[in-house]
């Protein structure tokens, strides 16, 4: 009896991998093998990311609420902590963005808060 392989599954197989490693450096692109482990690397880094690009944005946000608030005379601290004690439920995102953009409202929710 004649050998049997799935070839068809196994030719899929690598070209997904192979396909995910387009545009890789020489062989990573190239070689079955190297080309594996460079996309399990990437995909690694990839779902790790994912998470600090949060975390950056985060940091991000609180730097630029800190500037504005300091050039209105307030801390960050103190000017988060007057936000949740007067029942206004901005997040960071929202309150860097009109830091950014809208610098008269900002000011307003700071007189609002003071």
């Amino acid at each position: 009896m004649p050998r049997s392989v799935n070839h068809v599954a196994s030719r899929k197989r690598r070209k997904k991998i192979l396909k995910m490693a387009r545009g890789y450096f020489g062989a990573r692109s190239k070689v079955y093998t190297v080309a594996k482990n460079a996309v399990e690397k990437g995909l690694g880094y990839a779902y790790r990311d994912r998470r600090n690009k949060k975390r950056a944005f985060r940091r991000l946000w609180i730097v630029r609420i800190n500037a504005a608030a300091r050039m209105h005379g307030m801390s960050y601290s103190k000017f988060m902590h007057a936000l949740s004690q007067k029942d206004i439920s901005l997040n960071r995102k929202v309150l860097a963005d009109l830091a950014m953009n809208h610098p008269d409202t900002f000011k307003s929710i700071i007189d609002s808060v003071k």
